[in-house]
């Protein structure tokens, strides 16, 4: 039997430490486009000339963002081993479902690379530095969830 989700509130409260020990640690934020963003140049690194002499790929994995989401994946998983929610199965979904998840994926990692960051890195990272244009983001980001969840709630059901 499962254990019940964790009080919202004591989620944020605990992820605005996690984010207040970032900025302290290692005087970055959160955020995670950027890792896939440093791996794949990286990679793309191994094909040039040395690159194996120079130990080009090593430094790729040394990159705050990449050790954070390896951190993300790794603690993701042991919270849901621990709370009993740990499965491997696909739960059945109606018909698109999947299909509109994978396209609003790819569609938020297409608006993360051209806006050279992710939600997660400016809503929390920004809105934490009190920049004006996270704080805008957010609110238009949430009015925008708002407006779309009637129009896509159909998929869910």
């Amino acid at each position: 039997m499962p254990r019940p989700y964790v009080d919202p509130y004591l989620s944020g409260v605990s992820l605005g430490l996690v984010l207040l020990g970032c900025f302290a640690l290692s005087g970055q934020g959160l955020g995670a486009s950027g890792a896939f963003a440093n791996l794949a140049s990286h990679a793309a690194g191994a094909f040039t000339k040395n690159a194996w002499i120079d130990g080009y790929l090593s430094r790729g994995w040394a990159s705050w963002t990449v050790v954070e989401v390896c951190g993300l994946i790794v603690g993701a998983g042991l919270s849901a081993w621990l709370a009993g929610r740990l499965s491997v199965a696909r739960p059945p979904a109606p018909r698109g479902r999947l299909l509109a998840a994978t396209a609003g994926g790819v569609l938020m990692g297409v608006g993360a690379a051209l806006a050279r960051g992710c939600t997660s890195g400016l809503a929390l990272s920004g809105g934490a530095l009190l920049s004006v244009g996270a704080w805008v983001f957010m609110l238009a980001l949430f009015a925008a969830g708002f407006l779309a969840a009637p129009l896509l709630r159909r998929l869910w059901a």
